[in-house]
């Protein structure tokens, strides 16, 4: 699922607007939605049939209250049915403050594939107040409210002329009340595109909805379909207390607006907790039309339209104003990896004592004689069948920590294969080669401490700096998961965030993974340094190998989750673009 995040702050954040499109995941049967490194991965081994991506854009009408001082605050969940009768989720909306009729803007991306039936449910909920302020996708829907349940098939709605179907919700297996509102599903096929334009609105002389103090303004864009309804495609936050507002900027890719001259309506209110906000006016333009006002640095009037009670529409003094318009290229991860950016993965393995002996067979490290795998050999044989297939020279950085070395002392990142010169190791076999005769050779002791191997890779994607800006790195760190330098480590993470620079933790054992989840930083909250420093951005994703073997999760799925996510974040960050083909670069001109 993706990682956007709750209406939060009361429902005042902006929502659909931010430059860094979202990720969604794909399984191995390819079944659900897609994400570009896992797609590319599974096509170079013909594992991926064909599709076609879809966007799924969902509204509500009538649902049920189950709050008794407010409205419900609804979320909308969408699964994709699986052939042993599992629900599999493809992505979640964001949650809409006090809203019993809400029309979400986040999307939700499925693979179409023409020649299965894909069964799609959906579900809402009434999410509980105290946890507006999580991302969406750490909700546990247990703790929130049912308010129904709906399911069609998806060449349902792809062959009807409209792309749409309206549901009734109704209980999960048909028990109690059938009648709890209705759902609408639009399909529309993504557009393959990169290219985007950034605005930056601003409104004067705003009508004051307010009584005691000036409105509190935000903005809502829909795209008017061919069908002639509209569908929200992002809104702004809310400024408070203003007439003349001016919002943050808001980066729309051609996926949301469709084409320069298809017409946007864009609509003003006065925000309310109540979830009953007051309208202030709206006005119909193309983002052709936009890019004019910016150009001739003119207003646009916002209008009220016709009514029963105002047979025409009634010209508005408030004004909206374009005081930004940029448009750019969004460069997906691959855009970046076939131009001929490079991934450099380095390995480093957990030598701790929490382990158990090697020397028994209860131990995490315990060598079986008849040639089975334990759980490191098992998690360094498949993480490195995916992370090798992204790395250009299949050299890999490997050490180990935690373990008593040849001077009797206790390392806490030490080369894997022994060599005091050289920490490579070549390929896969390698690692697993290092790993053996390391096991042979050093002792395991503790505590387990990440600081120092965190640091050391941090030191060569650093290095890397002066005479490349085309490699990102990645430390796979395997681990039993229990930590004993948290801040330590937070600390590091911290100064590694302004890096080319990602960590994956596997987690290998039965242990309690709570310290891992934390340094993943998935509840929203970036880390924050000892010194009070707050991370630039997330570089970790963690991985439980027991979740991969419960069938849970594909290894692929979990791996390359985050990483393209993270990977685009430092490279727009930096304004880093792709590589452009020999063809591409200006040739000096001949002399004369």
């Amino acid at each position: 699922m993706g990682g956007c995040f709750s209406d939060v702050k009361g429902g005042k954040e902006a929502i659909g607007g931010g430059a860094q499109q979202k990720t969604t995941h794909v399984d191995a049967s390819a079944s659900a939605a897609t994400n570009d490194a896992v797609d590319f991965f599974y096509k170079t081994k013909g594992l991926q049939p064909l599709f076609t991506l879809l966007e799924l854009s969902l509204s509500a009408s009538k649902l049920r209250d189950r709050d008794i001082m407010s409205k419900s605050d609804p979320l909308a969940v969408v699964y994709l049915r699986k052939r042993d009768g599992n629900l599999e989720e493809l992505g979640r909306t964001e949650v809409i403050m006090n809203n019993l009729d809400p029309s979400w803007i986040e999307k939700v991306n499925v693979a179409y594939q023409f020649e299965m039936v894909q069964h799609l449910v959906f579900e809402v909920y009434d999410v509980d107040t105290e946890y507006h302020k999580l991302p969406v996708k750490m909700l546990k829907l247990n703790d929130q409210e049912f308010l129904g349940q709906a399911s069609c098939v998806l060449s349902e709605i792809v062959t009807k002329q409209s792309r749409s179907v309206t549901l009734n919700l109704h209980n999960r297996n048909g028990r109690g009340l059938q009648n709890l509102g209705m759902l609408t599903i639009y399909a529309e096929e993504t557009v393959a595109s990169k290219n985007a334009v950034e605005i930056t609105f601003r409104c004067s002389r705003l009508d004051n909805k307010d009584f005691f103090s000036k409105s509190d303004p935000f903005l809502r864009i829909s795209r008017i379909v061919e069908t002639g309804g509209s569908v929200p495609i992002c809104k702004t936050e809310v400024v408070n207390n203003n007439l003349n507002p001016i919002w943050k900027p808001l980066s729309l890719t051609m996926q949301k607006y469709g084409s320069k001259d298809n017409p946007l309506i864009i609509e003003c209110f006065d925000f309310n907790t109540s979830g009953d906000h007051a309208f202030i006016g709206k006005l119909q333009k193309s983002i052709a039309d936009l890019e004019r006002l910016h150009k001739e640095k003119v207003g646009a009037n916002f209008v009220l339209p016709s009514s029963s009670r105002r047979r025409r529409e009634k010209v508005l003094k408030g004004q909206l104003f374009v005081d930004g318009f940029v448009e750019k290229q969004v460069h997906s991860f691959l855009d970046y990896i076939s131009s001929g950016f490079e991934l450099n993965f380095m390995v480093a393995v957990d030598f701790t004592a929490s382990n158990g002996n090697p020397r028994s067979p209860e131990s995490l490290h315990y060598i079986d004689p008849s040639g089975r795998f334990n759980a490191y050999q098992q998690a360094i044989m498949e993480v490195g069948e995916v992370i090798q297939f992204y790395d250009s020279d299949r050299r890999f950085p490997a050490w180990g920590f935690g373990g008593k070395i040849y001077d009797g002392t206790i390392s806490h990142c030490f080369n894997l294969n022994g060599s005091p010169g050289n920490f490579e190791v070549e390929g896969v076999d390698g690692i697993m080669a290092a790993y053996a005769s390391a096991l042979r050779n050093v002792p395991l002791s503790g505590p387990t401490l990440f600081g120092q191997v965190i640091n050391k890779a941090a030191e060569i994607a650093a290095q890397s700096l002066s005479h490349s800006l085309n490699k990102y790195f990645v430390l796979l760190i395997i681990t039993d998961g229990v930590l004993t330098d948290l801040q330590e480590t937070k600390d590091a993470l911290v100064r590694a965030s302004d890096l080319p620079f990602s960590i994956l933790i596997v987690g290998v054992g039965g242990e309690d993974f709570k310290q891992m989840e934390i340094l993943d930083a998935d509840n929203g909250c970036r880390l924050e340094s000892s010194t009070g420093r707050i991370a630039t951005r997330d570089i970790v994703q963690f991985v439980p190998m027991r979740e991969v073997h419960r069938g849970k999760i594909s290894i692929v799925e979990a791996l390359l989750e985050e990483l393209p996510g993270q990977f685009l974040t430092y490279m727009r960050s930096r304004d880093i673009k792709p590589i452009p083909p020999l063809n591409d670069v200006p040739q000096p001109s001949a002399p004369y």
